[in-house]
């Protein structure tokens, strides 16, 4: 599939590439990662004025969607900035609430999420723990068939990404609704893993080949070494058939499309940090190089929202199980 965004979708990205690249994410998510907030919820707010997390809300809840295609398009640019927070959960939590039979909750709870001025996390199927449930403000707490809004969080727990901060939510709670529609969030959610995955496969392959074209060994660039030139060029050709599978899923939206999409756009990221770090040597594992933000992100997003073997299941399925 040749898959090409239109002019307004190219402006729409390049607009957040330049706002994020001002934002110095780094530095926000080194203090996300300490439980400082106030650099975080301040990117957060400049990311919804720009629209990013009206794209999965309907216009009836102050939203400008759904727009999938877009919604990759802005997941990409976060995941090459490594933008920090449950930016997926609150799509995911967007999608839940927007599809409830009664719109009540929606009302109350959407209009916030999609200013900005709340942030949501979600417990995916089959995990007592939600990201970042310390700093989100709308707790979803999925418990069999019933969607509740949770009290409360418990301890935060380790991760493989320190940035990334999983809680278990307290039990009980309001309860929203009786079989909400899990099935649409999780395919949001995969889409939109799939295309922060790509993004950070990106960033790596692209602050990859800047440092080896100025770091030097007998002389000349790592980078004119053969072996490295191989290794890259695998990173790239992952990376670019991952691409038209993620905006495919995007216009589909067909859950074995968007489970192919995650896998294949996950183990790009994947391969792209094993060949940086192969690249970078012991430089690349110091937490205090900036190399280590995206590293750490590419392993933990492997299993976030459905592991490989749960989104190849669902692909040679149909799509049936998800």
């Amino acid at each position: 599939m040749r898959f090409l965004l239109d002019a307004e979708q190219r402006a729409f990205a390049a607009s957040l590439d330049a706002m994020l690249t001002a934002a110095d994410t780094p530095a926000v998510v080194r203090a996300w990662a300490r439980g400082e907030r106030a650099a975080g919820r301040a990117l957060w707010a400049r990311v919804a004025r720009a629209g990013v997390f009206a794209l999965a809300a309907p216009e009836a809840y102050e939203g400008a969607g759904p727009l999938p295609v877009e919604l990759a398009v802005a997941f990409v640019e976060l995941g090459r900035h490594a933008v920090p927070g449950p930016l997926v959960e609150t799509v995911a939590a967007t999608v839940l609430l927007a599809g409830l039979d009664d719109p009540g909750p929606a009302k109350r709870l959407l209009p916030a999420l999609v200013s900005g001025e709340a942030m949501a996390t979600v417990t995916p199927p089959g995990s007592p723990y939600a990201l970042d449930g310390d700093a989100a403000t709308a707790r979803l707490s999925l418990s069999g068939p019933e969607l509740r809004l949770s009290p409360g969080h418990g301890p935060v727990r380790p991760s493989l990404d320190p940035a990334r901060r999983p809680t278990p939510l307290v039990p009980g709670g309001e309860l929203l609704a009786t079989d909400p529609p899990v099935a649409r969030a999780v395919l949001w959610a995969r889409l939109a893993v799939a295309a922060q995955a790509l993004g950070i496969g990106l960033a790596l392959l692209d602050r990859t080949v800047a440092y080896v074209g100025q770091r030097t060994q007998f002389g000349v660039p790592v980078g004119s070494f053969q072996a490295v030139k191989h290794r890259l060029a695998d990173a790239k050709v992952a990376l670019e058939f991952a691409r038209p599978l993620v905006f495919g899923a995007a216009v589909t939206l067909d859950p074995a499309d968007v489970a192919a999409a995650k896998v294949m756009a996950c183990e790009a990221a994947y391969r792209a940090a094993r060949t940086a770090l192969q690249s970078h040597g012991a430089i690349g594992y110091t937490a205090e190089y900036d190399l280590s933000l995206w590293l750490t992100k590419a392993r933990a997003l492997r299993s976030a929202w459905g592991s490989p073997d749960e989104c190849r299941d669902t692909v040679l399925s149909g799509g049936r199980r998800r």
